[in-house]
């Protein structure tokens, strides 16, 4: 495995860079499942440096940890410890700057030459397709690329859907009804918080998305104890007039459960309540939040 280079972020632009990395290696890895390792490839050292950048973010941006930190990014998120594939990226000085994309290479030992070409016509097709959230490198992997490489794994493995076939003939227990939430704020700007729900968000296997800025607005949707959990979790922390509106079964239980499957391990930040009626109405639940008064303008002018 090919380490990278470092590099310099001597500049003031250049370590507000260096602190908008950290916190989008933080989304990434509080976003990880069970068997999905963040880790970097880099000399120990470098790697410790990294790590401790990373760890001591949120609660001391400015401290010594991240001070000291002035290396070059080459970090991937794996499936698994065997390494078999994995995707390396390649975060430069000025990410997220105009000039500075990510690079990303999907590697693995278990790769065919063909096999990494297709991946890699995947990601440079994704890139693309991601819009200019503030966190593309987080929207990549969360959204697309570790969603592909768990079903293509889950379809390389006949054996463990045989050895689970029998117990299809088990009575199940009866699954937990989908609920939703939705909670308004005064504002949503603070890092932590947005950290913090991205995390719960992962933890309990909720979707959701949560929109930043003046006002916030958040809605996730789950199992009951999952949404009960996540909201109480919201509710705990300090915010400027807080309101819960909902915490209610969705009205369309089989419809939703088909969209909460698609939608599995989404979590999403927006900046416009425009872009909140969008995904409200692709979830086929816009009526929820125009009956709130959020978006009802934005809903008439796009019929």
């Amino acid at each position: 495995m090919d380490n990278t280079a470092a590099g310099t972020t001597s500049t003031p632009d250049a370590f507000t860079s260096l602190g908008h990395q950290l916190e989008e290696l933080q989304l990434i890895k509080f976003s990880l499942l069970p068997g999905e390792l963040f880790t970097f490839v880099l000399p120990d050292e470098d790697a410790a440096a990294w790590t401790s950048a990373v760890d001591a973010y949120s609660t001391d941006p400015e401290g010594e940890a991240v001070q000291a930190l002035k290396q070059r990014l080459s970090d991937h998120v794996q499936p698994d410890r065997s390494r078999d594939v994995y995707f390396e990226l390649e975060l430069p000085d000025a990410y997220p700057g105009a000039a500075g994309g990510p690079g990303v290479h999907v590697k693995g030992d278990a790769l065919h030459h063909a096999e990494e070409i297709r991946w890699n016509e995947i990601v440079n097709a994704k890139l693309e397709d991601i819009p200019d959230c503030g966190f593309p490198t987080y929207q990549l992997l969360s959204e697309h690329l570790l969603p592909l490489l768990h079903a293509k794994l889950d379809a390389q493995s006949p054996r463990v859907r045989q050895a689970a076939a029998p117990r299809a003939m088990e009575p199940a227990p009866a699954p937990s009804q989908l609920h939703h939430a939705l909670l308004t704020s005064h504002h949503l700007v603070s890092p932590q918080k947005r950290r913090s729900m991205q995390h719960w968000s992962a933890a309990l296997s909720v979707s959701g998305f949560a929109k930043v800025g003046h006002p916030g607005v958040i809605y996730c949707a789950g199992a009951r104890e999952a949404v009960e959990e996540f909201v109480r979790n919201v509710k705990a922390m300090q915010w400027l007039a807080l309101r819960v509106r909902f915490v209610e079964p969705l009205a369309n239980p089989g419809s939703a459960s088909e969209n909460e499957r698609k939608a599995n391990r989404r979590w999403v930040e927006y900046e416009k309540v425009g872009d909140v009626v969008e995904e409200m109405r692709r979830l086929g639940r816009v009526s929820y939040i125009v009956e709130m008064g959020i978006g009802s303008s934005a809903a008439t002018m796009s019929k």
